[in-house]
């Protein structure tokens, strides 16, 4: 049998990809829409080609996916369906059949099709707020809006349109009222607020759209594989290296300003002194005497590109001061930046009482995700980034700090690399299996072959860095490589699971094929970007995969975000469970039945004393009341009495943003925490004199909320 060969098969467009890209006048970097050109045709042919070979289902683009892909390319640009009519909607459908043949020849040009008629329609809609804007609106008319999409379908005419806008304008004031802002004051930010986004959609250049409209199309296979454009692929591998060049901000936009939203700490900008966080960029300049550009009312990624550049060159800002003051004019010289935020980081806390009166020391480390530098690795660089060197630096602080136990949060680890998952469950455990990875066999004899192999990758480090109790802290958010991790310490019997009902779900491996890389093997391979594609699920050491059901907590504690629809199951075509063999291990059968009962009966005694914890149970309910509910009164007396209880919607986005919030801190002991930290000392000491010698659950009192002000400093961990 011959080896099936992705290369073999991309070799045959190499010759005319060559003469095309040098032969193209226009640079894969210029912003703007353009018609397609070479470059994206190229990039288009490759995609097509790889994705039924690369990808775990082994499946040619179909009747079914082209329905999916022009599903989720409408989706992206008109998800509420508030801009496209229904007539574009059934002439868009007509053309899906034929756009599996189209991306098989790299022609692209029915994503400008959909998009120009999307920018048309917005244009269209935009008139029509303005003259809505115009008009007195009555808050007392018992009327309501539909807020489900799938409940929703498309107007018909400028009619319904104009009616469907008319109640989204009349929402959108009343949201802004919650905000004290009404009268002329919100109508000029509702006009401003929508101006920006016609502008900015006017704004999306080729390189965009093409990865919108690519995205789209890979989307129809699984919800985790998707095109990177150049742009992205170069952001991706900065998170992932945790290192970037640069002045050392976040940006963020708002009213058509960029907003200083962050300085990290050691960062140029910090060093220099001058900008404070919520200053506006009005203007960038390069270098010493360069003069401003007017960045208002930019893109914020062309600002970032504008303000980000190498180490050691220098790049003006003009500045408006967020305390009101004149402009400013500050000079700042770039420089090599570390995003710690994202990188693991330990404190040290005191919780419960030992045999001997005196409180255990528990070490908690926030790992935002599995981090490594791949660039470094590939380069043979001795010194590189990753999670497992962070984590073995923590873990030996909290060993000399004499730590009785240790909690890992996962809460908002979304994953990340592979690698370090194993490597890092590794610090706990001797040598064995972490986790298993199926996915197609590399011997088919042909394209249609769908034989898969499972592999078993494990820990062959036999050292342990961490003997001691281990906690794992997870959400719905978890996900991925954190799932890994958390599996595999579940499986082992290594440590006990807290948090939210189960981990979010995401089963699945993706690998990152650089599209020049892929058919130039000789020289320096232009930046077309990259393919994301999942090509393999992975399982458990028990042979348990953790798609869509996640992993569950051995003792869970009341959080809404159980409940919100943010797993892989809420997710378009995610793939399903499965199961294969069971590998052999070595349990450490540290987390018995009996204790995890008893930990489940002393948690949800505190928590039923806990102020805090009895809110959030409250929350629940309220949210559970209201998540379901389509249709959101207009009327503005009756709004504000609905608000009194809970808005799912701003809810979910408020956890959402919660989730992805790095702003440097250190580790926050809220109440959540707090009792992360009783469950812990409790598990520590039941494994020591055993559950029978430990209080009555009945007879545990909650603790009062600590006062911060009286608390001892907490002990950090080695700077990082």
């Amino acid at each position: 049998m011959s080896q099936f060969n992705t290369r073999n098969l991309l070799s045959v467009i190499l010759t005319s990809a060559v003469a095309l890209f040098c032969a193209s006048s226009t640079s894969y970097g210029e912003e703007g829409l353009r018609e397609p050109n070479a470059m994206d045709r190229q990039i288009a042919r490759i995609i097509n080609i790889l994705m039924p070979h690369e990808h775990l289902s082994q499946k040619k683009i179909d009747a079914e996916y082209s329905e999916r892909w022009l599903d989720n390319f409408i989706k992206t640009l008109d998800y509420q369906k508030a801009y496209f009519l229904k007539s574009d909607i059934e002439a868009f459908k007509k053309q899906a059949p034929n756009m599996p043949g189209w991306l098989e020849k790299g022609d692209i040009r029915f994503a400008y099709v959909i998009f120009k008629t999307y920018l048309i329609r917005l244009d269209e809609r935009m008139l029509q707020v303005q003259e809505l804007l115009k008009q007195p609106i009555d808050f007392t008319i018992d009327e309501t809006i539909c807020l489900d999409r799938d409940k929703l379908d498309y107007p018909r005419n400028a009619a319904e349109a104009l009616e469907r806008w008319r109640k989204r304008v009349k929402y959108d004031l009343l949201i802004l009222k919650v905000d004290d802002k009404e009268g002329q004051e919100a109508i000029d930010k509702l006009t401003r607020r929508y101006k920006r986004f016609q502008k900015r959609m006017h704004q999306t250049d080729s390189n965009e759209l093409l990865e919108m409209y690519l995205t789209a199309m890979t989307m129809s296979y699984d919800p985790h594989t998707s095109y990177m454009s150049a742009s992205t692929l170069e952001n991706f591998e900065i998170n992932m290296r945790l290192e970037l060049e640069g002045i050392g901000a976040t940006l963020g936009s708002e009213d058509g300003y960029t907003i200083i939203k962050h300085l990290v700490p050691g960062g140029a900008a910090e060093k220099e002194g001058s900008l404070k966080v919520e200053d506006k960029i009005i203007g960038v300049g390069q270098g010493a005497d360069g003069s401003f550009e007017d960045v208002v009312d930019m893109k914020l990624d062309d600002v970032v590109k504008k303000v980000r550049g190498k180490a050691n060159t220098v790049v003006r800002l003009e500045v408006l001061p967020a305390d009101g003051g004149k402009t400013k004019d500050i000079k700042i010289t770039r420089a090599k930046i570390e995003l710690k935020d994202s990188a693991a980081k330990g404190k040290v806390f005191e919780a419960g009482t030992k045999p001997d009166g005196t409180p255990y020391k528990i070490g908690v480390i926030d790992l935002p995700s599995f981090y490594a530098d791949m660039t470094g690795m590939r380069n043979g660089k001795e010194e590189y980034r990753s999670t497992t060197r962070d984590m073995k630096r923590i873990l030996e602080d909290f060993n000399a700090q004499g730590c009785d136990a240790c909690i890992v949060d996962l809460r908002s680890n979304g994953g990340g690399s592979l690698p370090e998952s194993i490597n890092t469950t590794g610090l706990f455990i001797k040598t064995g299996p972490v986790v298993q990875v199926k996915g197609p066999s590399r011997t088919r004899t042909s394209a249609n072959d769908n034989n898969f192999r499972i592999e078993c990758y494990s820990d062959h480090n036999s050292d342990v860095t961490w003997d001691k109790p281990l906690v794992v802290l997870i959400s719905k958010f978890s996900a991925s490589a954190s799932e890994i991790f958390a599996g595999a310490i579940q499986d082992y019997g290594r440590g006990l699971i807290i948090g939210d009902h189960s981990t979010h779900g995401k089963g699945t491996v993706q690998s990152l094929l650089p599209l020049g890389e892929a058919i130039f093997s000789f020289g320096s391979a232009p930046k077309m970007g990259a393919l994301k594609v999942t090509i393999q699920q992975f399982y458990r050491p028990d042979g348990d995969s953790t798609q869509n059901r996640g992993v569950l907590s051995d003792v869970e504690l009341p959080s809404i975000t159980t409940h919100m629809d943010v797993g892989e199951s809420d997710l378009d075509y995610a793939l399903a469970f499965d199961q294969v063999p069971a590998q052999q291990y070595q349990k450490f059968n540290l987390v018995p039945r009996n204790i995890v009962q008893y930990l489940k009966q002393a948690s949800a005694a505190r928590c039923a004393q806990s102020e805090d914890f009895q809110k959030t149970i409250k929350k629940i309910e309220c949210y559970l009341k209201n998540k379901d509910k389509s249709n959101i009164t207009l009327n503005e007396k009756k709004f504000f009495e609905e608000r009194a209880e809970l808005i799912p919607e701003e809810e979910e986005k408020k956890q959402l943003e919660d989730t992805i919030k790095q702003d440097g801190t250190d580790i926050e002991e809220t109440p959540y925490l707090r009792e992360a930290l009783d469950i812990t000392a409790d598990y520590v000491k039941a494994l020591q004199v055993g559950v029978a010698n430990m209080p009555n659950p009945a007879a545990i009192q909650a603790k009062p909320a600590p006062n911060k002000s009286n608390l001892p400093a907490p002990q950090p961990a080695a700077a990082l």
